[in-house]
């Protein structure tokens, strides 16, 4: 049995499932995935996406706005922190920094990304990661804002080495997606040999970075299997040992309510 530990089940579109949010999980729950954190983006969708979710036990979702969002779709201190109280919501994000669509000022973004932190500490929940094109500023603002307290994820990760170690050394999870099975991935793959069992996560992201084989059409988070055995072939590890140790890893961080 399979965790996905970050899909975006609200953005998934449903004409693949006989436009039925019902009919999209019992195929996900037919294909040995045993949990899903469904990851929040935006406060326009949240509402529709946690009632969706909430009468799923095997489905958890976050809360919180993604980096990408625009400067204008904030959410206050309060609110996030009033929404991060719920049992349902095991997690505080998605949230970070992304310097590769957002160039110029972004201190609007750090601003953004400090404020999700110190919810999450606390609320002494973990706090789900984006970073791209901004690894030292995501590190320096986790340190900062004493993000080791609540721990969490560093998400599709893509980083280097140096990187994932300093990540680490604060006791971050680091999760892979569909881009470890790319061509293109060898120096994701090298990561990907030397991360420890203890902090090691897969996901989907899905609808996005869909795994080979199934790369250009729409992800879902049956596809995780897929990130499981490149990362079993890399790692020269069983799929089983895979399953086992991200889906540990999984309810030991996010304590989901079964």
């Amino acid at each position: 049995m399979f965790v996905d530990s970050h899909c975006h089940l609200d953005c998934i579109d449903l004409e693949d499932f006989g436009n039925d949010y019902d009919t999209l999980v019992k195929r996900c729950l037919d294909s040995d995935i045993e949990h899903m954190l469904c990851v929040s983006i935006d406060m326009k969708q949240y509402p529709a996406m946690y009632q969706h979710a909430s009468k799923y036990p095997e489905i958890s979702v976050s809360v919180g706005v993604h980096p990408m969002a625009d400067e204008a779709d904030a959410i206050e201190a309060d609110q996030l922190k009033q929404l991060g109280s719920e049992n349902k919501v095991v997690a505080i994000g998605e949230t970070g920094l992304d310097y590769y669509y957002h160039k110029g000022d972004n201190r609007w973004q750090q601003d953004r990304f400090r404020m999700h932190v110190q919810c999450a500490v606390e609320l002494n929940k973990p706090v789900i990661v984006h970073t791209r094109d901004a690894g030292q500023d995501t590190l320096d603002i986790l340190k900062q804002e004493n993000a080791p307290k609540c721990g969490g994820v560093i998400h599709c990760f893509t980083e280097t080495m140096d990187f994932a170690e300093k990540a680490l050394d604060m006791g971050f999870m680091i999760s892979f997606s569909g881009i470890v099975t790319f061509r293109n991935a060898d120096a994701l793959r090298e990561v990907a040999k030397h991360v420890p069992d203890e902090n090691l996560l897969i996901e989907t992201d899905s609808p996005y970075l869909a795994p080979v084989p199934h790369r250009g059409k729409q992800n879902y988070p049956a596809y995780v299997k897929h990130v499981a055995e490149k990362l079993a072939e890399i790692r020269n590890t069983s799929v089983e040992h895979i399953a086992e140790v991200s889906r540990n890893n999984f309810y030991r961080v996010f304590k989901p309510c079964t």
